[in-house]
């Protein structure tokens, strides 16, 4: 195993120190629950890399939203260099589950849209995982779903060495058989092709390069990687081992033994059926089963084939599925940890996961469109998920009881390296907030920082947002009508200056690195609520924390039970982190974070009519190049920039 080396120019400094040997003893001495709890700005995130260095654990490290495992996965990179890590999060850009909707005999058909990267990464993390021990996987609540067996993903491999006979026709027929397409005109990732005694594979979980095997007869004469587009040689293998195109896979024995197991349920539900004389159902369900039968037959494969996972795994009726960290088991047993960062979140997050699946899928099976084991394709109930892993850290600012009551270990990490102070708090009559609020934003917006305000709800937002801007401020604003790409363009054009005030609901309470923000506003603060919640307080209080100007305006009619806890806590962290700045002779200053360079993107679309003059010669080759520049994009962490180019190119191949 390749030992975990993080790679940073700090020093662990203030409570790091502490929080990162009490935490990494406790792990060590296989404590099985353990909570960090760490202010914003206090880098809770370095403090998670130490442990994993000092553990010498493979890592799960889960978290709510896409948002946050994508900056996550970022920094984890940037401190793992050597290592493997990995990002694991839905591969839609776009997913209507199907549901059947009785008073309306309304049956939506389910639809989505595939992201070929994310799918590429999701395929790298089980690859990995199943090859090597110095893997971290930063992952969504994704990980928690039903996958395919680590085994069976595990034994479908192809390995190849350099001086062995293979067959050819078979090695081909074994390709087919791990889900890859042989295509000799355009060459993508998960295809393959055949020129003469040449053979080249693009595996389906590899973005930097392809293999090509040069056979002398039967015999492989030389192995080696090469760049798809240049075709340059990159480097020269004794051997390679190949890992299936698609993580349902299993083998042609266990997929004869699906096929028969799901032709009994099928003609148990029909009997039901028929005994009830429920025949819209009994034909419903006959036609759908019997043709998605014939396509895992001919391709061992169907639409909605994780609907039949129960019978392709094994699994026994109500079993908890495969997921993520059976990947993790596979290779290291029980010596693994999942971190769950902002846990406050995630956890009832992950609680919820399961009801909510569950009562669709029971409307679908009643009504015939799909058996009763797909009920079994389902998320880990919350039980299942404590179960499944040996040892959790969460990390939170505002840990809830639930992560307080099952830890052993509780460490607070309060004190920042950086001598940053949490923000001051100031109560504001709300009777004329807007207008108080205005003559404090252009104080701000004079000394060149900026002003994050908070709201009830999305009309707020929007009339707000339109008030000011009719006053000459610069304000837009972000809630959930707005997509992901949407919501990190706007991040980012505040950071760049296009505009000075961020009006929100709830999205600006995690995840959000801004150190140019010194003012945070609550309007409303004293509607108690979710949104105004003593949690809540805190981690929007803590948005101005990297900001040496940092300040809270709260605007209410009275001081509830959750402002003043938030009070209280905030001025107990202010004393505590003077006090260290004292004796270590600190002066608070704001956080640099550097701008990405590829915040705006100069390429511009490709016009339509020039794309339908193009020759299909020429368009393949723009469609190489493009995703050349796509795979470098995400190489340097610009998913945005991937993510534009990748639809450009599904663009011109629907052409």
């Amino acid at each position: 195993m390749q030992p975990f080396k993080l790679n940073s120019p700090y020093k662990p400094a203030g409570d790091q120190v502490e929080a990162i040997l009490t935490l990494s003893n406790s792990i060590k001495n296989k404590e099985k629950f353990q909570t960090l709890l760490g202010v914003t700005g206090s880098g809770k995130t370095y403090t998670m890399a130490q442990i994993i260095e000092k553990t010498q654990k493979p890592t799960l490290i889960m978290t709510h939203n896409k948002t946050l495992a994508s900056q996550l996965y970022s920094e984890f990179k940037s401190f793992f260099p050597q290592n493997r890590v990995e990002y694991f999060i839905s591969y839609y850009d776009y997913y209507q589950p199907e549901a059947y909707i009785p008073r309306q005999d309304l049956f939506i058909e389910k639809d989505s849209s595939i992201n070929e990267e994310l799918e590429r990464m999701r395929l790298s993390a089980t690859a990995s995982l199943l090859s090597y021990k110095d893997v971290i996987v930063v992952a969504s609540v994704s990980a928690n779903y039903g996958l395919g067996s680590p085994e069976d993903y595990k034994s479908i491999v192809q390995k190849l060495s350099v001086g062995e006979e293979y067959n050819q026709k078979a090695l081909l027929l074994k390709l087919v058989d791990m889900g890859y397409r042989r295509d000799d005109d355009f060459f993508d990732r998960g295809n393959f092709r055949v020129n003469g005694e040449v053979i080249d594979i693009y595996p389906a979980y590899n973005q930097e390069f392809a293999i090509r095997v040069e056979f002398f007869g039967d015999e492989i004469e030389d192995i080696y990687t090469f760049n798809t587009l240049t075709n340059e040689k990159i480097v020269h293998l004794k051997d390679v081992v190949i890992y299936s195109a698609n993580q349902f896979i299993v083998s042609k024995e266990k997929l004869a033994k699906a096929v028969k197991s799901i032709e009994e349920e099928l003609e148990e539900r029909l009997a039901f059926y028929k005994k009830e004389n429920r025949m819209v159902e009994y034909n419903r369900l006959k036609s759908r089963v019997e043709f998605d039968l014939e396509m895992i037959e001919a391709t061992g494969m169907c639409k909605g084939i994780e609907n039949y996972s129960r019978h392709l795994t094994g699994k026994k009726e109500g079993e908890a599925p495969y997921s993520m960290m059976d990947y993790f088991k596979a290779i290291n047993g029980d010596n693994f940890l999942v971190m769950v960062d902002e846990s406050h979140v995630s956890l009832p997050q992950f609680r919820g996961m399961y009801a909510g699946d569950r009562s669709r899928k029971e409307v679908l099976v009643e009504h015939g469109f799909r058996l009763p084991s797909a009920l079994d394709n389902r998320p880990l109930m919350f039980d299942e998920y404590i179960a499944k892993a040996p040892q959790f850290l969460f990390v939170s600012a505002t840990p809830n009881e639930l992560e307080l009551e099952l830890s052993t270990t509780v460490v607070e990490q309060v004190v920042r390296p950086t001598g940053l102070l949490d923000p001051e708090i100031e109560v504001i009559d709300s009777k004329y907030q807007v207008d108080n609020l205005y003559d404090k934003i252009k104080a701000i917006v004079k000394r060149k920082e900026k002003v994050l305000v908070t709201v009830l709800t999305k009309k707020m937002a929007e009339e707000l947002t339109s008030y000011y801007n009719d006053l000459g401020l610069k304000v837009r604003y972000m809630h959930s009508g707005l997509d992901v790409i949407e919501r990190n363009q706007t991040i980012r054009s505040l950071r760049l200056g296009e505009f000075d005030v961020l009006v929100g609901i709830n999205l600006l309470r995690e995840g959000l690195d801004l150190p140019e923000v010194s003012l945070v506003a609550i309007l409303d603060a004293d509607k108690e609520g979710f949104l105004r919640s003593t949690t809540a307080l805190i981690q929007t209080a803590g948005r101005c924390a990297r900001n040496a100007n940092g300040k809270v305006l709260m605007y209410a009619s009275k001081v509830t039970k959750s402002m003043q806890e938030t009070i209280d806590i905030t001025k107990k962290r202010r004393e505590k982190q003077i006090a260290y700045n004292k004796k270590h002779n600190i002066t608070p200053t704001t956080t640099i974070r550097e701008l990405d360079k590829n915040l705006k993107t100069e390429e511009k679309s490709f016009r339509r009519d020039k794309l339908d003059k193009m020759p299909k010669k020429e368009r393949q080759k723009l469609i190489k190049e493009l995703k050349a520049k796509m795979l470098a994009s995400a190489k340097r962490l610009d998913f945005e920039e991937a993510m534009r180019l990748r639809d450009e190119i599904s663009k011109i191949k629907k052409l």
